[in-house]
Protein backbone atom coordinates (compact mmCIF):
# COMPACT_ATOMS: atom_id res chain seq x y z
CA UNK A 1 0.00 0.00 0.00
CA UNK A 2 1.33 3.04 -1.25
CA UNK A 3 1.41 6.44 1.23
CA UNK A 4 1.13 10.38 0.65
CA UNK A 5 4.98 11.36 0.28
CA UNK A 6 5.45 7.86 -2.33
CA UNK A 7 2.59 8.98 -4.03
CA UNK A 8 3.63 12.73 -4.72
CA UNK A 9 7.50 11.88 -5.20
CA UNK A 10 6.18 9.28 -8.00
CA UNK A 11 3.65 11.70 -9.75
CA UNK A 12 6.80 14.00 -9.82
CA UNK A 13 8.92 11.72 -11.06
CA UNK A 14 6.81 10.40 -14.00
CA UNK A 15 5.88 14.44 -15.21
CA UNK A 16 9.55 14.93 -15.65
CA UNK A 17 11.41 14.69 -18.74
CA UNK A 18 15.07 13.45 -18.60
CA UNK A 19 15.73 16.29 -20.85
CA UNK A 20 14.41 18.99 -18.83
CA UNK A 21 17.08 18.32 -16.22
CA UNK A 22 19.99 17.87 -18.80
CA UNK A 23 19.94 14.31 -18.77
CA UNK A 24 20.19 12.30 -21.52
CA UNK A 25 17.55 10.58 -22.93
CA UNK A 26 17.12 6.50 -22.92
CA UNK A 27 14.70 6.05 -25.83
CA UNK A 28 11.25 4.41 -25.25
CA UNK A 29 10.64 2.73 -22.18
CA UNK A 30 7.08 1.28 -20.53
CA UNK A 31 6.54 4.69 -18.30
CA UNK A 32 7.10 8.57 -18.97
CA UNK A 33 9.16 10.59 -17.16
CA UNK A 34 12.94 10.16 -15.24
CA UNK A 35 13.64 6.80 -14.34
CA UNK A 36 13.92 5.85 -10.65
CA UNK A 37 17.89 4.98 -11.29
CA UNK A 38 18.48 8.61 -12.42
CA UNK A 39 16.75 10.69 -9.44
CA UNK A 40 18.37 7.96 -6.91
CA UNK A 41 21.46 9.27 -8.40
CA UNK A 42 20.37 12.95 -7.98
CA UNK A 43 19.47 12.44 -5.06
CA UNK A 44 22.31 10.03 -3.41
CA UNK A 45 20.26 7.34 -2.23
CA UNK A 46 20.28 3.74 -3.72
CA UNK A 47 17.24 2.83 -6.07
CA UNK A 48 16.16 0.07 -3.57
CA UNK A 49 15.89 2.38 -1.34
CA UNK A 50 13.91 5.17 -3.18
CA UNK A 51 11.63 2.06 -4.61
CA UNK A 52 10.58 2.15 -0.84
CA UNK A 53 9.70 5.47 -0.47
CA UNK A 54 7.72 5.32 -3.44
CA UNK A 55 5.71 1.79 -2.70
CA UNK A 56 5.53 2.78 1.07
CA UNK A 57 7.76 0.25 2.52
CA UNK A 58 9.63 3.20 3.92
CA UNK A 59 7.76 5.41 6.07
CA UNK A 60 10.82 7.89 7.58
CA UNK A 61 12.87 9.35 5.77
CA UNK A 62 15.49 12.01 7.36
CA UNK A 63 14.97 15.38 6.49
CA UNK A 64 18.24 15.14 4.61
CA UNK A 65 16.57 12.43 2.43
CA UNK A 66 13.62 14.63 1.93
CA UNK A 67 15.72 17.59 0.87
CA UNK A 68 17.83 15.63 -1.15
CA UNK A 69 14.59 14.52 -3.06
CA UNK A 70 13.39 18.04 -3.48
CA UNK A 71 16.54 18.74 -5.19
CA UNK A 72 16.89 15.71 -7.48
CA UNK A 73 13.31 16.88 -8.53
CA UNK A 74 14.09 20.50 -9.21
CA UNK A 75 10.73 21.11 -6.94
CA UNK A 76 9.68 24.56 -6.95
CA UNK A 77 9.34 26.13 -3.24
CA UNK A 78 5.64 25.31 -2.68
CA UNK A 79 6.32 21.73 -3.74
CA UNK A 80 9.08 21.36 -1.63
CA UNK A 81 6.95 22.81 1.46
CA UNK A 82 4.20 19.87 0.40
CA UNK A 83 7.52 17.21 0.32
CA UNK A 84 7.78 18.38 3.50
CA UNK A 85 4.18 17.92 5.12
CA UNK A 86 3.41 14.26 3.78
CA UNK A 87 7.17 13.13 5.08
CA UNK A 88 5.94 14.23 8.50
CA UNK A 89 2.13 12.83 8.23
CA UNK A 90 3.28 10.01 6.49
CA UNK A 91 5.67 9.10 9.35
CA UNK A 92 3.27 10.05 11.75
CA UNK A 93 0.87 7.83 10.20
CA UNK A 94 -0.72 4.37 12.34
CA UNK A 95 -3.87 2.88 13.27
CA UNK A 96 -5.45 4.96 15.08
CA UNK A 97 -8.13 3.55 18.23
CA UNK A 98 -9.90 7.23 18.33
CA UNK A 99 -12.55 7.61 15.55
CA UNK A 100 -12.08 10.13 12.85
CA UNK A 101 -14.51 12.97 13.48
CA UNK A 102 -14.98 16.12 11.37
CA UNK A 103 -13.18 19.18 13.36
CA UNK A 104 -14.66 21.80 15.63
CA UNK A 105 -16.70 24.77 14.24
CA UNK A 106 -16.31 26.68 16.96
CA UNK A 107 -14.91 30.58 15.72
CA UNK A 108 -13.17 32.28 18.61
CA UNK A 109 -14.39 35.70 19.67
CA UNK A 110 -11.66 37.97 19.07
CA UNK A 111 -11.83 36.12 16.03
CA UNK A 112 -15.01 37.21 15.24
CA UNK A 113 -14.11 40.40 16.01
CA UNK A 114 -11.65 40.90 13.96
CA UNK A 115 -13.99 39.90 11.00
CA UNK A 116 -16.51 42.60 11.97
CA UNK A 117 -13.42 44.94 11.77
CA UNK A 118 -13.36 44.08 7.60
CA UNK A 119 -16.99 44.86 6.98
CA UNK A 120 -18.04 46.20 4.56
CA UNK A 121 -15.65 43.84 2.78
CA UNK A 122 -15.51 40.25 1.24
CA UNK A 123 -14.09 37.85 3.96
CA UNK A 124 -14.60 34.35 5.61
CA UNK A 125 -13.40 32.18 8.26
CA UNK A 126 -12.51 28.39 6.99
CA UNK A 127 -10.94 25.68 7.62
CA UNK A 128 -8.59 23.35 5.06
CA UNK A 129 -11.78 20.70 5.01
CA UNK A 130 -13.63 24.24 3.40
CA UNK A 131 -16.26 24.57 6.02
CA UNK A 132 -17.05 27.82 5.99
CA UNK A 133 -17.27 28.97 9.73
CA UNK A 134 -18.09 32.64 9.63
CA UNK A 135 -18.31 35.32 6.87
CA UNK A 136 -19.21 38.97 5.97
CA UNK A 137 -22.42 40.23 4.85
CA UNK A 138 -20.58 40.99 1.63
CA UNK A 139 -19.73 37.66 1.53
CA UNK A 140 -23.33 36.99 1.70
CA UNK A 141 -24.24 39.10 -0.99
CA UNK A 142 -21.48 37.86 -3.51
CA UNK A 143 -23.03 34.07 -2.81
CA UNK A 144 -26.42 35.14 -2.89
CA UNK A 145 -28.00 33.31 -5.79
CA UNK A 146 -25.24 30.65 -6.09
CA UNK A 147 -26.07 27.68 -3.62
CA UNK A 148 -22.69 27.71 -1.78
CA UNK A 149 -24.56 29.01 1.54
CA UNK A 150 -27.48 26.63 1.21
CA UNK A 151 -28.03 24.00 4.60
CA UNK A 152 -26.87 24.57 8.03
CA UNK A 153 -23.13 23.85 7.48
CA UNK A 154 -22.02 25.25 4.06
CA UNK A 155 -18.44 23.55 2.79
CA UNK A 156 -16.94 24.85 -0.25
CA UNK A 157 -15.21 21.74 -1.07
CA UNK A 158 -18.13 19.64 -0.77
CA UNK A 159 -20.03 22.55 -2.76
CA UNK A 160 -17.41 22.63 -5.77
CA UNK A 161 -17.56 18.91 -6.36
CA UNK A 162 -21.13 17.96 -5.70
CA UNK A 163 -23.54 20.61 -6.40
CA UNK A 164 -23.52 21.33 -10.73
CA UNK A 165 -24.34 25.41 -10.28
CA UNK A 166 -20.51 25.58 -9.00
CA UNK A 167 -19.12 25.01 -12.48
CA UNK A 168 -21.02 27.89 -13.20
CA UNK A 169 -20.18 30.24 -10.83
CA UNK A 170 -16.27 29.25 -10.14
CA UNK A 171 -14.89 30.58 -14.27
CA UNK A 172 -11.98 28.69 -13.81
CA UNK A 173 -14.14 25.51 -11.60
CA UNK A 174 -11.03 23.22 -12.32
CA UNK A 175 -7.92 25.30 -10.79
CA UNK A 176 -10.50 25.93 -7.81
CA UNK A 177 -11.08 22.17 -7.56
CA UNK A 178 -7.60 21.57 -7.24
CA UNK A 179 -7.31 24.01 -5.18
CA UNK A 180 -10.15 22.15 -2.57
CA UNK A 181 -8.71 18.83 -2.72
CA UNK A 182 -5.05 19.99 -2.39
CA UNK A 183 -5.95 21.51 0.92
CA UNK A 184 -7.52 18.32 2.45
CA UNK A 185 -3.53 17.11 2.87
CA UNK A 186 -3.43 20.55 4.89
CA UNK A 187 -6.48 20.23 7.19
CA UNK A 188 -6.88 20.45 10.91
CA UNK A 189 -5.63 16.57 11.24
CA UNK A 190 -5.00 13.61 9.70
CA UNK A 191 -8.10 11.84 11.32
CA UNK A 192 -10.42 14.70 10.38
CA UNK A 193 -8.90 14.62 6.44
CA UNK A 194 -9.57 10.81 6.47
CA UNK A 195 -13.53 11.12 7.53
CA UNK A 196 -13.91 14.01 4.93
CA UNK A 197 -12.63 12.26 2.25
CA UNK A 198 -14.10 9.11 2.74
CA UNK A 199 -17.41 10.99 3.72
CA UNK A 200 -17.52 13.46 0.34
CA UNK A 201 -15.76 10.66 -2.13
CA UNK A 202 -18.96 8.50 -2.90
CA UNK A 203 -21.25 11.42 -4.19
CA UNK A 204 -17.81 13.87 -5.90
CA UNK A 205 -16.66 10.69 -7.26
CA UNK A 206 -13.55 10.11 -9.76
CA UNK A 207 -13.34 14.01 -10.36
CA UNK A 208 -12.02 14.77 -6.71
CA UNK A 209 -10.46 11.19 -5.55
CA UNK A 210 -8.14 11.34 -8.59
CA UNK A 211 -7.48 15.30 -7.88
CA UNK A 212 -6.75 14.32 -4.23
CA UNK A 213 -4.19 11.92 -4.67
CA UNK A 214 -2.40 14.08 -7.66
CA UNK A 215 -0.57 16.05 -5.37
CA UNK A 216 -0.12 18.90 -8.33
CA UNK A 217 0.29 22.16 -6.04
CA UNK A 218 -1.96 25.09 -6.96
CA UNK A 219 -0.86 28.36 -8.51
CA UNK A 220 -3.87 30.19 -6.94
CA UNK A 221 -4.19 33.26 -9.04
CA UNK A 222 -6.77 35.56 -9.74
CA UNK A 223 -10.49 34.27 -8.50
CA UNK A 224 -12.94 34.94 -11.53
CA UNK A 225 -16.59 34.47 -10.55
CA UNK A 226 -19.70 34.71 -13.03
CA UNK A 227 -22.24 36.20 -10.75
CA UNK A 228 -25.80 35.36 -11.25
CA UNK A 229 -26.66 38.71 -11.36
CA UNK A 230 -24.68 38.95 -14.78
CA UNK A 231 -21.06 40.72 -14.55
CA UNK A 232 -18.06 38.52 -13.94
CA UNK A 233 -16.03 39.40 -11.03
CA UNK A 234 -12.28 39.51 -10.67
CA UNK A 235 -11.24 39.10 -7.39
CA UNK A 236 -7.87 38.77 -5.42
CA UNK A 237 -7.08 36.52 -2.28
CA UNK A 238 -5.33 37.72 0.40
CA UNK A 239 -5.02 34.51 3.18
CA UNK A 240 -4.59 35.09 6.96
CA UNK A 241 -3.65 31.55 8.98
CA UNK A 242 -5.07 31.18 12.36
CA UNK A 243 -2.94 28.60 13.47
CA UNK A 244 -4.14 28.17 16.75
CA UNK A 245 -7.07 26.57 15.45
CA UNK A 246 -5.98 25.16 12.17
CA UNK A 247 -8.58 28.06 10.15
CA UNK A 248 -8.12 30.80 8.29
CA UNK A 249 -9.39 34.19 6.98
CA UNK A 250 -9.62 34.64 3.45
CA UNK A 251 -10.25 38.49 2.70
CA UNK A 252 -11.67 39.02 -1.46
CA UNK A 253 -9.81 42.48 -2.85
CA UNK A 254 -11.49 43.38 -6.74
CA UNK A 255 -8.66 43.02 -9.21
CA UNK A 256 -10.04 45.26 -11.57
CA UNK A 257 -11.74 48.90 -11.28
CA UNK A 258 -14.81 47.11 -13.79
CA UNK A 259 -14.83 44.63 -10.69
CA UNK A 260 -15.05 47.21 -7.76
CA UNK A 261 -17.74 49.06 -10.24
CA UNK A 262 -20.05 45.61 -10.24
CA UNK A 263 -19.76 45.22 -6.38
CA UNK A 264 -20.95 47.99 -5.39
CA UNK A 265 -24.06 47.58 -7.90
CA UNK A 266 -24.93 44.27 -6.08
CA UNK A 267 -25.96 45.59 -3.30
CA UNK A 268 -25.71 48.45 -0.62
CA UNK A 269 -23.76 46.04 1.72
CA UNK A 270 -25.12 45.98 5.09
CA UNK A 271 -22.33 46.78 7.63
CA UNK A 272 -23.86 44.81 10.54
CA UNK A 273 -23.97 41.22 8.11
CA UNK A 274 -21.53 39.43 10.33
CA UNK A 275 -22.52 35.39 10.98
CA UNK A 276 -21.23 32.87 12.42
CA UNK A 277 -22.30 29.36 12.17
CA UNK A 278 -21.71 26.52 14.78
Amino acid sequence: MGTPLGDFVRAKRDSIQPESLGLPDHGRRRSPGLRRSDLAARAGISVEYLTRLEQGRDRNPSPAVVNALADGLSLAPSEREHLRYLAKITGGACPSHTRPAPPPREVRASVLDTLRLLEPGIAVVTNRLGDLLARTGAFEKLAEGTGLLDGDAPNLTRYVFTDPRARAFFADWDAVADEQAFDLWLGPSVENTEWFATELAPSAGPEFTRRLHHHRVPPRGTLRLNHPSGPELRLRRETLEISSDAQQMRVFLPADEKTAQALEQLDDRSRNGLRAVS
